[in-house]
């Protein structure tokens, strides 16, 4: 059975030429596409700075035509501040979508976490729009393609941080804008019925693998809609009902 040892450097090389490839992953499996997606992250040669879901929502999952979901690692440099623009010439097909992130104030571990445990340990919650940049063509992939992928991890903007008291995430509204434009609305509840239940899942699938995750990350939760392309001179706008709003300008 085809081990895809070299999926990693393949995934690599696309990432620095911009340049997609074939998925080509018919016989990998999701476990030892979480052990690609590591030696992916390593030949790189850049430190995760943030947690990120993916495939959390029905919406997300239809899109991508897979069924469960996901997790990958944002790399340093991958933070869009505050003021500066989302080069998309560095990406080989960005899309964009809203989400919730959510920073820990405490270490969270073991099979057994659940959605209230997530939300004890929460320090905060921020706006998010995450950009993904799939390295197969044209966004087609299996699960375990797009796991060994990082899953389509790319760049990531947040704004500012809300106590999560009085909160219910479930019920938030996002109504998210291109130019001003309405291209989709969602609530929490769009991301595993609640989006501490999709952090729940993530500490769950960590402790698979003997690990936990630790205070002060952050964690993008997942997307509440379907990603929406990008290209340079556009202007995304996230907003999301009493946690904020964050906006993405995108340049070459």
């Amino acid at each position: 059975m085809n081990d895809y040892a070299d999926l990693p450097r393949r995934l690599a090389d696309a990432i620095t030429t911009r340049t997609a490839i074939s998925p080509d992953a018919d016989e990998l499996t999701v476990s030892r596409a979480y052990e690609l997606q590591d030696e992916l992250i390593s030949l790189l040669g850049r430190a995760p700075v943030a947690a990120k879901l993916g495939l959390t929502s029905v919406a997300k999952q239809q899109q991508m035509n897979v069924d469960e979901p996901a997790y990958g690692w944002l790399l340093q440099g991958s933070h869009v501040e505050v003021g500066n623009e989302l080069a998309c010439g560095e990406l080989i097909q960005p899309r964009v979508e809203p989400e919730i992130a959510f920073l820990m104030g405490r270490d969270l571990e073991g099979p057994d976490v659940t959605a209230t445990d997530v939300l004890r340990a929460t320090e905060a919650v921020l706006p998010a729009i995450d950009v993904l940049d799939s390295r197969y063509a044209g966004y087609w992939f299996t699960l375990p393609a797009v796991v060994a992928d990082n899953v389509s991890s790319a760049r990531y903007a947040v704004g500012n941080p809300v106590p999560l008291s009085q909160i219910d995430l479930r019920l938030v509204g996002c109504v998210f804008e291109v130019d001003g434009r309405l291209v989709a609305t969602a609530a929490g509840a769009a991301i595993l019925d609640h989006p501490a239940a999709a952090v729940a899942w993530f500490v769950r699938a960590l402790a698979l693998r003997g690990r936990r995750l630790e205070a002060g990350t952050l964690v993008l939760a997942g997307a509440m809609t379907a990603a929406v392309p990008v290209s340079p001179g556009q202007v995304v706008r996230a907003t999301i009902d009493r946690i904020g709003s964050v906006e993405l300008r995108c340049g070459p």
